[in-house]
């Protein structure tokens, strides 16, 4: 065996600070009898070694293969060093200077070691609601800024006692330098408080405050209970008055909530679960996961009405853990009123909250950043984020650029489903779900998440995407930054580069892009978009066929109108039901289709969809962005293969934005003619069933027609499939399988949501490609 000695530094990056890996690189270096020390730094983990060759090796191979379960390591590089003779490995202090390349670790679901201390009355930590270790427990909700250390994190007022001080000191423990480590004896205590008016009354501690609490759920009252990343309201799931009173309170007439269930037994007696539904339930992560609902299923009307699919997650901390012992099923929504972001500083939930909530279930221990709860669907086989937030962000995103961005970049989002990206060097930080930028305190939570990231990642921004809208408030504050250069890029172009960073591609490829509404640049409103685009730019080689939308924002909420928008347009004189039931503003809107002004042209596919949802009889008006739509795949028979048939039309030349060339024309999809046989199977007796989904399935036949053309004049054999639309599962199974069953490659989204939650991912890449 070789004698040869040799001394490395070592830096490893990605996320590996509050994840266990200084104590991981400890115990490795004891167990091979090496020197050195690790610690943090705002890099990440910096590491000189001396030993053996041989043992420095198995050093090396082990730093990866053994790493903590909750660690991701993007980069390891080496460097030779003098020896110097060390003897002993040790943990160095933290350094908290130098450019930041750190990634911070998202917030995680209690393991198993910590959940069997919590319920074991033998065991210090029994029943106490902060139990965590290395490997769970908060992380980018409580730190302020890095390096990772307990001074840099909310838990820096809670100095530990003597028996936690030892575990955290003790390479053994799996609570050595967890940053979080406490115990009743020195950590947060749990409070229940009721609040009446200015008067805030504690009226328990303790274990006798988690008592009141269940005796508050049980007794069908509202209980504002202080969770990772905000204040969420809870009522028992199966109590139909206090959920009703829930909805009324809280100004949220239709949109489900979502429930928490002790375990996945729990879980299978209220939805069918697959295999991987269950794996995305118990992942630690701990999403919202949308699961068919059984039809006997023991849950309030009012928890998820008008819907077959109900949001159900586990439980993520001790607290959630205990409630549910006791409690069984809850709702847990987000501790709002109506649009406003979640609810996170103490203050400001007793007093915001203090109109729905009955009692408060708190503690002492501060959240530094809101974070709401991420939701996620199985859709074209394979987990769909929908609401990418808690469990998830900050991790960041590997990109497949061509080269590193010199660069900063801050993408900006759009106004719906708001997030905000950096991108620097080749990954990209995807914020957290911030919510609709409607009104100033999501606008407040936008500003304020930005100023956080740039903190923790030390990205100071040169280049700032943002939507072509001129009145979306994220672009307005971004025309308001000082000494940066702008970048406006299209709705569309940003949802297919989004699609392509998600899946590390790069294009071209052909790009389906179906939402709501985008502002596009001839000044009409798309939303039913083909398009040929990488990077760098696109060319809109086709989109749906464009009807105006009546009275402009009146039509998004109205889907009654889109319905006399295309009924007009295809010329139909069967009056349907919707008609006559709204007899009295037919006429008058009709008249507007007439005025542009009134009512722009759209192409957009929600749009359509609404239509078909109002002559179905499902949705004249929606109280939530989607409803329409949702309401109608919902309705759709799954077992039905017949679809309506609909012409594509030569359009106007291609429009180019970049260097993209095509040989085609473009293309117009007919979806009136879809609705023109809604009508009349709906006017000969067909069942809605039958309908919405001979719908679907002509939607989807229509645009495999369509990207077949366009593969067929430019070659292009992969589609990317992008836009809130694709957060239909029915019509994004039928379109992915058919697309494949010519030839083609199809890409959706899995790492980011497909509607405008992940359009910042877009914008970002976008820029960083046209502002090198």
């Amino acid at each position: 065996m070789s004698t040869e000695r040799v001394r490395l530094r070592i830096r490893v990056e990605g996320i590996v600070q509050g994840v266990g890996f200084r104590p991981h690189v400890y115990t490795l270096a004891r167990r091979l009898d090496l020197a050195g020390w690790v610690g943090n730094d705002p890099k990440g983990v910096f590491i000189e070694v001396e030993g053996l060759r041989a043992a420095l090796d198995l050093f090396l191979g082990d730093l990866k293969g053994e790493a903590p379960p909750l660690a991701v390591i993007d980069r390891v590089a080496t460097t030779v060093l003098p020896l110097t003779g060390d003897r002993g490995f040790h943990i160095a202090d933290s350094v908290q200077d130098g450019s930041r390349r750190t990634s911070v670790s998202p917030d995680f679901g209690t393991c198993d070691d910590c959940l069997a201390e919590l319920f074991d009355p033998a065991d210090r930590r029994y029943r106490y609601p902060f139990v965590n270790c290395v490997n769970c427990g908060p992380r980018f909700t409580i730190v302020t800024r890095v390096p990772y250390d307990r001074s840099t994190t909310t838990m820096a007022r809670f100095p530990m006692c003597g028996e936690c001080a030892r575990e955290f000191a003790d390479p053994a423990d799996r609570r050595f330098h967890a940053q979080p480590t406490c115990c009743p004896d020195c950590g947060p205590v749990l409070s229940y408080t009721v609040v009446d008016g200015a008067d805030r009354q504690v009226l328990a501690q303790g274990e006798a405050a988690l008592q009141r609490a269940v005796t508050a759920v049980r007794t069908g009252l509202i209980v504002a209970v202080k969770g990772l990343g905000g204040y969420h309201l809870a009522v028992g799931a199966e109590d139909e008055p206090a959920v009703r009173r829930l909805r009324d309170l809280k100004h949220r007439e239709a949109k489900p909530f979502a429930v928490m269930v002790a375990d996945l037994a729990a879980a299978r007696t209220l939805a069918g679960l697959t295999s991987e539904a269950e794996r995305l339930l118990a992942d630690p992560r701990r999403p919202i996961v949308l699961v068919p609902r059984h039809a006997e299923a023991l849950t309030a009307p009012s928890v998820a009405p008008g819907t077959g699919e109900i949001g159900l997650m586990l439980p993520y901390t001790p607290l959630h853990h205990l409630l549910l012992r006791e409690t069984g099923p809850i709702v847990l929504t987000s501790g709002n009123i109506s649009d406003e972001p979640i609810a996170f500083k103490d203050a400001e939930a007793l007093n915001g909250l203090s109109s729905v909530a009955d009692a408060f279930l708190t503690h002492d221990r501060p959240i530094h950043i809101r974070t709401d709860d991420s939701v996620v669907r199985i859709v074209a086989g394979r987990a769909t984020p929908l609401r990418r937030s808690r469990g998830y962000a900050p991790e960041p995103l590997a990109l497949s650029l061509q080269r590193p961005v010199r660069r900063a970049v801050l993408a900006c989002g759009g106004e719906l489903k708001s997030t905000f990206c950096m991108v620097q060097g080749d990954r990209a930080f995807l914020s957290h779900h911030i919510g609709d930028l409607e009104n100033y305190e999501t606008l407040v939570a936008f500003t304020e998440g930005i100023e956080h990231f740039q903190r923790l990642f030390g990205v100071v921004p040169e280049v700032v995407a943002h939507d072509l809208h001129p009145e979306y408030l994220s672009t307005k504050y971004a025309a308001e930054l000082a000494d940066v250069e702008l970048a406006g890029v299209q709705h569309h172009h940003a949802h297919i580069a989004s699609c392509l960073a998600d899946n590390r591609e790069r294009g071209p490829v052909i790009g389906v892009a179906y939402d709501g509404l985008g502002y596009g640049t001839d000044g009409t409103l798309w939303g039913g978009e083909l398009l040929i685009a990488d990077f760098t730019g696109y060319v809109r080689v086709g989109s749906l066929t464009p009807v105006p939308l009546p009275g402009g924002e009146a039509a998004i909420r109205h889907p009654w109108r889109m319905a006399a928008a295309y009924l007009a347009e295809m010329d139909l004189t069967h009056t349907p039901p919707v008609q006559h039931r709204h007899a009295a503003d037919w006429d008058r809107v009709r008249a507007l289709l007439k005025t542009p002004a009134h009512s722009p042209p759209t192409t957009s596919a929600g749009r359509l969809f609404d239509a078909v949802a109002a002559l179905l009889d499902l949705h004249d008006t929606v109280a939530y962005e989607g409803q329409a739509a949702i309401a109608l795949e919902q309705t759709a028979d799954p077992t039905e293969t017949g679809a309506y048939p609909a012409h594509i039309a030569r359009g106007d030349p291609p429009s180019c934005n970049g260097n993209l060339p095509y040989p085609g024309p473009s293309l117009l999809l007919n979806g009136g003619e879809l609705v023109r046989a809604v009508v009349e199977d709906r006017r000969t007796g067909t069942p809605p069933e039958a309908v919405a989904a001979r719908f679907h399935n002509g939607l989807a036949a229509l645009t495999v027609a369509a990207c077949l053309r366009v593969h067929e004049a430019s070659g292009l054999t992969t589609v990317a499939l992008s836009g809130g639309v694709f957060q239909n599962r029915l019509l994004t199974d039928r379109l992915t399988d058919a697309l494949r069953r010519h030839g083609l490659q199809v890409l959706t989204h899995h790492r980011v949501p497909p509607n405008d939650g992940g359009l910042s991912l877009g914008q970002a890449v976008i820029a960083a490609r046209r502002h090198p």
